[in-house]
């Protein structure tokens, strides 16, 4: 992960000794500092004479007047207040300069930047102005003009206060910019990293969920054939001694059965190898690369309906229409199944009638796996807004029955049924019947 401006301003801060940022603003301060102990300890001298006191306390009290400059950015307003205060004593004229410069750059309330530039302008004025008047009295100048002293000191007023308050006013607006242009590029950095994440996490979610349809569809499409495969060969196990024709039938049967999963699982594997399944999605320009989990999906469902019709065009998938002919497969194999059709059927949408059918189909499976020889009622109602639709069998024969095939079972079926109808806006319900066979109950509303 980069570093962000804050993990480099939080860097830079600790780089300097004390208050200061880094070693750089701390030798300025200390050169000011510096220039402004001799400013100070040079201008002390002379009010140390006006005011009859010792030089060395003149030189000493400049010095130390001058030294405020260091704490400049930590506290502003004592540097402005101090060097206020030793305005009088004329001195200090760089002090105020930088000290109300600092203050308008600072974070301080504008009212406080106000006040104290008015006082320092105030201050400057005034001693500006008793300086301009006693040099002239000095002079003996009875003939200087009236209005030079208050021009001269509104000259130095302004001189010394405008021209930092003005430029320390501009650096911190500048700087508040900077630092709310990089605290804004700070936080869409971390936007970025946090959608990145959540793409990551969307594309792994997506992913997942791929990888269950298509394990839904590949069950559908091969698990009802290789079922009805092993129920017909339990049979012509049985019956190939007592009745050759039968299990000549049968045989024939698992063949057919046998040929159609392979030739769904070749164009499943087909889609894997060549990625001819793009093309549906409209991706023809990539091959030879990973091929998308939803190409897989459906290409299983245009095989089983392929297979299932008996033709070599692609289709959308299975549909209604092709009840009757699921369920004489099962009867083929020896389940005595009851369908019943209520309403009028009508065209619904593809993904209506997919479905559908694939609830039906799923629930003879699972008879065939754990009821091998029950009878079962299949119900197909077509409503006004809703298909319903339910597979009921009764209680299995006794275990030692041969048409038992004992089919292995991963445990998926329900599940994939149920979110096929829950998808859908449906409602699913399975269970066990109060007189022990099972029932698969599904109604999907009507829409499209």
């Amino acid at each position: 992960m980069t570093t962000t401006g804050e993990d480099r301003c939080e860097a830079g801060t600790r780089a300097g000794p004390v208050w200061w940022g880094r070693w750089r603003s701390a030798a300025l301060d200390a050169g000011l500092a510096l220039l402004s102990m001799i400013e100070c300890a040079v201008q002390g001298y002379p009010f140390a004479r006006d005011a009859g006191l010792p030089v060395a306390v003149g030189v000493v009290f400049g010095l130390l007047a001058g030294s405020v400059l260091l704490v400049r950015r930590m506290w502003p307003v004592a540097v402005v207040l101090v060097s206020i205060a030793i305005t009088p004593a004329q001195m200090g004229y760089l002090m105020g300069v930088v000290g109300l410069y600092t203050l308008a750059a600072s974070e301080a309330p504008r009212r406080i930047i106000a006040a104290l530039s008015g006082m320092s302008f105030v201050g400057v004025f005034v001693v500006a102005f008793v300086q301009t008047v006693q040099g002239n009295v000095r002079g003996d100048a009875a003939g200087a003009a009236e209005w030079f002293p208050p021009f001269v000191s509104l000259t130095m007023a302004i001189g010394l206060t405008a021209p930092p308050v003005l430029l320390g006013l501009y650096v911190g607006a500048r700087r508040r910019l900077m630092e709310s242009l990089r605290e804004r590029a700070d936080s869409l950095e971390r936007e970025l990293q946090l959608l990145a994440e959540r793409a990551e996490e969307r594309a792994e979610w997506a992913r997942g969920e791929e990888r269950t349809r298509i394990a839904r569809e590949m069950h559908d499409v091969v698990a009802h054939r290789v079922s009805l495969m092993v129920v017909h060969a339990a049979a012509l196990q049985a019956v190939a001694r007592k009745d050759p024709e039968k299990a000549v039938r049968n045989a024939a049967l698992v063949g057919d059965m046998g040929r159609q999963a392979l030739t769904e699982l070749r164009e499943m594997l087909g889609v894997l190898r060549s990625g001819d399944g793009l093309a549906s999605k409209g991706d023809e320009g990539v091959r030879g690369e990973s091929v998308p989990l939803a190409a897989v999906g459906v290409a299983a469902a245009q095989a089983a309906s392929r297979v299932s019709r008996g033709q070599d065009e692609a289709v959308e998938g299975p549909c209604l229409a092709e009840l009757e002919e699921l369920v004489g497969q099962s009867a083929a194999a020896g389940m005595v199944v009851d369908l019943s059709v209520e309403g009028d059927a009508r065209g619904y949408a593809a993904e209506i009638e997919q479905t559908a059918y694939r609830v039906v189909q799923e629930a003879l499976t699972n008879v065939h796996k754990h009821a091998a020889g029950a009878k079962t009622y299949v119900r197909l109602a077509h409503r006004v807004a809703e298909i319903a639709m339910q597979v009921e069998n009764e209680p299995p024969p006794e275990p030692g029955d041969a048409s038992s095939a004992r089919l292995p079972s991963g445990g998926n079926g329900l599940v994939g049924m149920k979110e096929r109808v829950v998808a859908l806006g449906g409602v699913f319900v399975s269970g066990p019947t109060d007189a022990g066979g099972f029932r698969v109950s599904a109604v999907i509303p009507a829409e499209g």
